[in-house]
Formats: structure tokens, C-alpha cells, sequence
């Protein structure tokens, strides 16, 4: 299970990571093409998301961080969620849905009988 618990954690780490990244150095009008949501939010509100998203990231492969990167990320996935549910995109709830069970799984293993 700790095998299973890092090959998530490295997957995540670098969607996390990417993903962040984007929103740190590319411009909303670049980003409204790959995330319809950047239109109800302000360029210095997106790119302050993709802060935790960077940390988060990085944090998911720091063995003694793990666990509350994967927490922090969850609340943000859910957080993600509430906006896709508002804004009515059902893939959006279906993308951040997964990404949440996924961190949710880590924290559970990190915190729990896996722990790093």
C-alpha cells in the first residue's frame, strides 16, 4: 500500500505542480481558454490559487509534509468543486471530484497506517 500511496502522491504532485504553474505565469486571457472559471475571478485571485496548488504539489512529495499537503489540497479540490456546481459544469465537478477522492486517500494513508 505505501508503493500504491507514492505513485498517487507523485501523480498528483505533478498535476498539482503544472497546473499551478500555469496560473502563476500565464495570463488570464491565456488560461480562459483551458479554464472557463478565470472569467468570475480577478488575474491576482488566480494566480494566488495556484500558490496552494504549487505548495501543495511540492509538499506531496515531502514525506514528513505529506499529509497535510494532501489536506490542504482536498479543501481546495472541494472548494473547486463548489465553484463547478455553481457554475454548473458537471465535468468540472466530475475532474475536481476525483482529484479530491485522490487527496483524500493520501491523507488517510499518510496520517493514518501508512504514514511517511
Amino acid at each position: 500500500m505505501n508503493v500504491v500511496l507514492w505513485v498517487v502522491q507523485a501523480l498528483l504532485a505533478a498535476m498539482f505542480v503544472a497546473s499551478g504553474l500555469s496560473k502563476l505565469v500565464q495570463s488570464k486571457e491565456q488560461l480562459a481558454g483551458r479554464y472557463a472559471w478565470v472569467d468570475d475571478f480577478s488575474a491576482p485571485t488566480v494566480r494566488f490559487i495556484g500558490v496552494p496548488e504549487v505548495a501543495g504539489g511540492i509538499g506531496l512529495v515531502v514525506p514528513v509534509l505529506a499529509p497535510l499537503a494532501a489536506t490542504g489540497l482536498a479543501v481546495l479540490m472541494a472548494l473547486a468543486a463548489a465553484v463547478h456546481v455553481r457554475r454548473r459544469e458537471p465535468a468540472g465537478v466530475g475532474v475536481t471530484a476525483v482529484l479530491l477522492a485522490l487527496t483524500v486517500f493520501v491523507a488517510w494513508g499518510r496520517f493514518g497506517p501508512y504514514g511517511s
